[in-house]
């Protein structure tokens, strides 16, 4: 499957990696992005990054200036005035606007330039807002100003069906079917629905000469309507409306993602409005973006609310207020976010060496590169590995594919693997990626297939967004999304696509002889699963505190629920949050320990000298409902510990013990994995119940060492490789005490373990 670097430069060299600039992505990365030695980020549309050049500028620039708030007429004010300018003009320069036609109006992004068109566009009944079902919530979000004003709302498909540049004038260049018409009255939300043809367009680009078409009436819609167009679900969106006494359409472009590799060009395709966010570009700021409005689009705003900087004039005990002429200082409420403007400079030196049209390049030759490499992955039964959305050819010769890779993956048996699960492994990897919907529930319901009464019934069945349900009903209720930046290397797709191999992939592989399929292999010896005389219990912890230390124990006893005092207790944060090793690693540095004859529980920590002590006859009630929730024990086999960490090509072995997984009941003298198949088990005269296997996360990586906490990637990672069933990585067992009632009043009849006790499991 892999591709060697010489290969990949034969076939992409002439657009990866900036030939023709002064330097070339892999001395980039090895002087300005040391951090990222050992990863691959791959959500540059989520952020891009920032470079350690651009952060040391930044610094200098503002070590070495004074820059005063620019309402006011002191020399560092008119300094930083005279920044705010350059900067506007410089922003201007990035999208081809003509400072005679156009504005930059600062804000604290996309969304909330989104949120200033909508909020002050003049909105009425005859109003009409369509939009795509590509679009991003921020948009989507526009249509609760358009319905409160009792405008009709849309939902639209567009599909590109003739090539735009050898069809020019021609009026039936895009298909456009109605998904629904919503109208707020008084009371209530109505929906009339339609049945649209569908267009399949996630990851590609149209061209922009749709504004063109749309500016000059060519797109054969209805009169008095405002229309949202997608003409790139990563990319690109378009706000449209018809203004029936200017006789006019008025078109917004919601940039924020495809202007970090595309920029529309104003001067070519003039829109009305453009919204941006500067992190998506060169990764520092955040919390600045911008609105570039057209200056008749920008007599059309009413803004209600004034504020410090917007007014001429103001009296504080009358109705009177004078708001400036200057559009920018209408709109800008308050101080703006100079000193994030003043930083703008510096991440705009890097595009302007790099060229934005190569940066585009760049990233294009790694998206087509991974997206060919997952179209070729299939398991050992010739099912596809990967469903991509947007990836069937198009009909459009014009039409471009993006740096976005949005996917799902399947197993060898059709069932989806989760987005949750791919994320979890991924960052096992060093692989940093999305998963879920994005923001984006009109792509993710049309993508995934699902219905209106799906998202109901899964919001419904408790899923929510960034939530761990990623299948429901045996649908995905979302995906995972990569996507590549101007410093993603030929490295950042190859340690991808090799993890995507070595993770998902089910294939053949030589045993004894005889080709075996890797997930037929049964890994339980069925002759093991007899009771014999040699397997005992080995240890007995208790962790009294739930995520701290636990303390060894020669015999316990056992009460309802299980080990006595076991997880009895939790740890509260100051703001009443309950605290664990996920949230504070550093708890498990906490020892604990506890007295039965003295009654007293004993928690110690590193950075104190002092024993903090609890008396264990205080009353516990007020905490029995989150006990409950831990009242499962688990019990490992030592035998794993041994044999089974030793699989795989590390370069060197990790130290494991038992400790690590947090067991309560450690087991001795059966073969590794022989739990597994264990139904019930009896030690000594107290007998459990199997409640399945215990999922294993992140937390098994930490390793407490002399108070301190060190992560690494192991052992999950060697754990994930070849212990996954359904999502979940398997390691141990779940047991449920079954309680034993004795005596006329059904006391629960006291018992206790012991280390040394014979083990009896029974596979039945």
């Amino acid at each position: 499957m892999e591709m060697s670097k010489e290969e990949f430069l034969g076939q992409f060299g002439g657009d990866y990696g900036y030939p023709g600039a002064p330097k070339g992505v892999d001395e980039m990365r090895a002087t300005e992005f040391k951090r990222l030695e050992g990863m691959a980020y791959l959500d540059h549309a989520g952020a891009t990054l920032y470079s350690e050049v651009q952060m040391a500028d930044v610094l200098n620039d503002l070590t070495s200036n004074v820059y005063g708030n620019p309402h006011s007429q002191s020399d560092s004010s008119m300094a930083t005035s005279d920044l705010v300018t350059a900067a506007r003009h410089q922003v201007l320069k990035y999208f081809n606007a003509s400072p005679r036609e156009y504005k930059c109006i600062f804000t604290s992004g996309a969304t909330a330039a989104l949120k200033l068109v909508g909020e002050c566009f003049p909105w009425s009944r005859e109003s009409c807002y369509m939009y795509t079902m590509e679009n991003h919530n921020s948009v989507l979000g526009i249509r609760e100003y358009a319905l409160s004003k009792g405008a009709t709302v849309l939902a639209v498909d567009v599909e590109e069906v003739a090539d735009l540049a050898k069809n020019h004038g021609s009026d039936s260049l895009y298909k456009i079917s109605r998904r629904s018409n919503q109208r707020r009255g008084k009371d209530v939300l109505s929906h009339n629905c339609q049945n649209g043809s569908l267009s399949d367009i996630l990851g590609q680009k149209f061209s922009l000469s749709l504004v063109k078409l749309i500016k000059e009436g060519k797109i054969p819609l209805q009169q008095q309507i405002i229309a949202l167009f997608s003409l790139d679900s990563s990319v690109f969106s378009m706000l449209i409306k018809y203004i029936k006494y200017r006789g006019k359409w008025m078109v917004l472009i919601d940039a924020a993602k495809g202007c970090a590799t595309e920029p529309p060009n104003l001067t070519v395709y003039p829109a009305d409005f453009v919204v941006c966010s500067f992190y998506k570009i060169f990764g520092y700021p955040t919390g600045l973006g911008a609105l570039i409005v057209k200056n008749e689009a920008a007599n059309l705003l009413n803004k209600t609310y004034f504020s410090g900087g917007t007014i001429a004039a103001s009296i504080a005990d009358i109705d009177f207020v004078q708001k400036r002429k200057n559009i920018e200082q209408v709109l800008e409420d308050g101080t703006i976010s100079f000193l994030n403007i003043a930083s703008l400079r510096h991440g705009f030196k890097i595009i302007e060496m790099l060229t934005t049209s190569a940066i585009e390049r760049h990233t294009a030759s790694l998206a087509t590169y991974v997206r060919n490499k997952m179209l070729d992955l299939k398991h050992s039964n010739e099912i596809n590995v990967c469903t991509i959305y947007g990836q069937q050819s198009s009909k459009v010769e014009g039409l471009k594919m993006g740096p976005t890779i949005t996917f799902n993956l399947k197993r060898e048996d059709g069932s989806w693997f989760g987005y949750r699960e791919v994320e979890k492994l991924a960052s096992l990897f060093g692989i940093h990626l999305r998963t879920g919907c994005f923001c984006n529930p009109g792509a993710c319901a049309k993508y995934l297939g699902l219905s209106h009464s799906d998202l109901v019934s899964n919001f419904e069945a408790g899923h929510v967004c960034w939530d761990d349900n990623d299948i429901i009903n045996g649908k995905p209720t979302g995906a995972v999304r990569i996507s590549f930046g101007y410093m993603s290397t030929y490295e950042d797709a190859e340690k991808f696509l090799k993890f995507l191999q070595s993770s998902f992939v089910s294939l053949p592989v030589q045993f004894n002889g005889y080709m075996l399929n890797l997930n037929s292999l049964n890994l339980i010896d069925n002759s093991s699963q007899k009771a014999v005389s040699d397997i005992h219990l080995k240890s007995i912890i208790i962790y009294p505190v739930k995520s701290c230390q636990g303390f060894g124990a020669k015999s316990w006893p056992l009460t309802t629920g299980g080990l006595m005092y076991d997880r009895e207790w939790l740890l509260q944060g100051s703001g009443g949050e309950i605290l664990t090793q996920k949230k504070v690693p550093e708890l498990g540095s906490i020892r604990t320990l506890i007295d039965l004859e003295l009654g007293k529980l004993f928690i110690e920590s590193p950075t104190r000298r002092d024993k903090l002590q609890v008396s264990l006859l205080e009353s516990l009630a007020d905490l029995r409902e989150e006990i409950d929730v831990f009242g499962q024990r688990m019990v490992i086999n030592d035998r794993f510990l041994q044999d089974a960490l030793g699989k795989g090509d590390c370069k060197q072995k990790l130290p494991v013990d038992a400790m690590r997984f947090r067991p309560n009941l450690v087991i001795s003298g059966s073969s590794p994995y022989s739990e597994d198949n264990w139904k019930k088990l009896c030690i000594g005269e107290a007998c459990f119940t199997s409640m399945g296997g215990c999922n294993r996360c992140q937390m098994i990586n930490l390793h407490q060492d002399s108070g301190q906490v060190l992560k690494s990637k192991e052992p999950l990672a060697t754990l994930a490789s070849y212990r996954r069933k359904k999502g979940k990585i398997l390691f141990g067992i779940l047991l449920n005490y079954e309680d034993i009632m004795e005596g006329e009043n059904e006391i629960v009849a006291e018992r206790w373990l012991q280390v040394g006790q014979q083990v009896h499991p029974s596979i039945e």
